[in-house]
């Protein structure tokens, strides 16, 4: 496949532009976007010049759209530097009120659009996000194609951001990258994974490639097993109507999980261009088996959370949360063993585990190292002894520990496991919230942390055999209690002598 490829990307936002948000008046705006600008502008990565343009059905002005947006961010906890900074910028506020189906809507965003080229010198450029429900993508993205808001005129840009899910299996997925190149060529599509942008996600490339000591270690050879756990306390909440719909294969593993995995096991990029780790990441998920539940031992296991105890309270099972149906069969739970066929990864099992109602929230990469082949050390130094191991802590405390062997001090002789422990905690600098991130990359052009239309059909493809064995039930759903580290049925999917890491 041939990508085309966008501009060059410099290290901060230097030309004007127009963030056109269609669904300003919803929550994904009001909690994500409108933070995000105040904490650029803080940093100084906002352009002098930025139009917020707001879509929605709402009947609002300009005046109420800046009123929310500026209400949304003290309501963040934006500090006042910020926002002092944010009111420094040359920022307006625009609105056009209008349904995403109604031809007229995307006339009148045009001339506003235009509006704002004359008056506040957006000079054509335009971030286009949809902070909307996804079966609207395509009717935005047709709307857009008609009133002639798609095409790239000579020197400007025009971008598209939308948020996942892309698809609800690899046929729809691929329905709907059809729709978005109705107007916008792949280079102009921002797809965003928020997991990516979290700094210990991106930390594990100058991990991997930074460190001479570490990346001869990152293979067969010495490693015997990884872990990659997504794992929250909470449960559905009020979003149990998507969850009906999604379950933990498609809110976790085929985005968050695989990319993750991606990026732990790709190979090295001939440059940081994002197109050149994206080539990586690509043939890194080609080398992944589909996930076929009818081999032997099938590779998953399913579960869905019962009632339990979770810090010290009751709380409900799956089933009985508001907005679930009381026969439901959706999995809150899975256990995986991934396979990657390639020359650096053959014969070493991934295992992959994220579930909802879990003893704790943690995301985490473990890469667990093999035994040393001979213990050389005197009689009764060791009781138990722990192979080495790294541990990628994503949240919710970002940092890198490793864990090896050392001498107990003092006499006899004794050897244990101890940590060496990496925190974020210990830089000045704070970390960028990820919808900061992104929203600062897409207005860049950079690439980087989103995906290409080729990772999300290779990432349907390696769960699409699991969808369909789910849709005809043949797969067991296993209960665990709340506040459990899930169905004991998973510690089954391991090799003899493998145990899941308790975080």
């Amino acid at each position: 496949m041939i990508h085309d490829h966008a501009e060059p990307v410099s290290d901060r936002v230097t030309v004007s532009a127009a963030l056109v948000v269609f669904g300003a008046t919803g929550d994904l705006a009001s909690r994500k976007l409108y933070p995000a600008l105040a904490a650029l502008a803080g940093r100084g990565q906002l352009p002098r010049r930025l139009v917020v343009v707001g879509v929605s059905r709402t009947e609002l002005d300009a005046a109420d759209l800046e009123l929310r947006a500026r209400r949304a961010m003290v309501e963040a906890g934006r500090s006042q530097d910020e926002l002092d900074a944010f009111d420094a910028l040359d920022v307006s506020f625009r609105y056009v009120a209008g349904n995403a189906g109604d031809p007229d809507t995307y006339g009148r965003l045009s001339r506003t659009l235009a509006e704002c080229d004359a008056a506040q010198g957006t000079a054509g450029n335009r971030l286009y996000y949809l902070a909307t429900i996804p079966q609207l993508f395509p009717t935005i993205v047709a709307g857009l194609d008609d009133a002639g808001l798609a095409a790239e005129p000579a020197g400007t840009f025009r971008r598209l951001v939308i948020e996942k899910p892309f698809g609800h299996d690899r046929a729809s997925a691929r329905a709907l990258n059809e729709a978005l190149h109705r107007g916008f060529a792949e280079h102009q599509i921002f797809r965003i994974d928020h997991y990516l942008a979290k700094e210990t996600v991106q930390n594990i490339l100058a991990l991997r490639f930074a460190n001479a000591i570490f990346e001869p270690l990152w293979n067969r050879r010495y490693v015997d097993h990884v872990q990659i756990t997504v794992a929250e306390s909470l449960g559905v909440g009020h979003r149990a109507t998507f969850y009906e719909q999604s379950g933990a294969l498609r809110d976790i593993v085929q985005n968050h999980a695989l990319q993750v995995l991606a990026l732990m096991a790709m190979e090295a990029p001939a440059s940081f261009e994002a197109d050149a780790i994206r080539d990586e990441k690509v043939k890194l998920l080609r080398s992944v088996q589909c996930l076929t539940p009818t081999a032997v031992p099938p590779p998953v296991v399913r579960g869905q959370y019962a009632p339990g105890i979770l810090d010290g309270n009751l709380v409900p099972g799956y089933r009985d949360e508001e907005g679930v149906s009381d026969t439901s069969d959706v999995e809150t739970y899975l256990a995986l063993t991934i396979d990657i066929d390639n020359w650096r990864w053959s014969g070493v099992p991934f295992y992959l585990r994220t579930g909802k109602r879990l003893s704790r929230r943690v995301t985490e990469v473990v890469l667990q190292y093999k035994p040393v082949p001979f213990l050389a050390l005197p009689p009764g130094a060791v009781e138990s002894l722990e192979p080495n191991a790294m541990v990628l802590r994503i949240q919710p405390e970002e940092g890198i520990e490793i864990l090896f062997a050392a001498k107990v001090p003092g006499s006899p002789f004794q050897v244990r496991t101890v940590p060496l422990d990496f925190s974020y905690r210990g830089f000045a600098e704070s970390a960028p919230e990820a919808y900061e991130r992104v929203l600062f990359d897409a207005l860049l052009g950079d690439a980087t942390l989103f995906i290409r239309e080729d990772e999300v059909d290779e990432a349907w493809r390696i769960v699409q055999p699991l969808i369909d064995a789910f849709d005809a039930a043949a797969v067991p759903l296993h209960p665990y209690p709340a506040g459990s580290w899930g169905p004991v049925e998973a510690d089954q999917l391991l090799r003899h002598g493998d145990r899941w890491r308790q975080p």
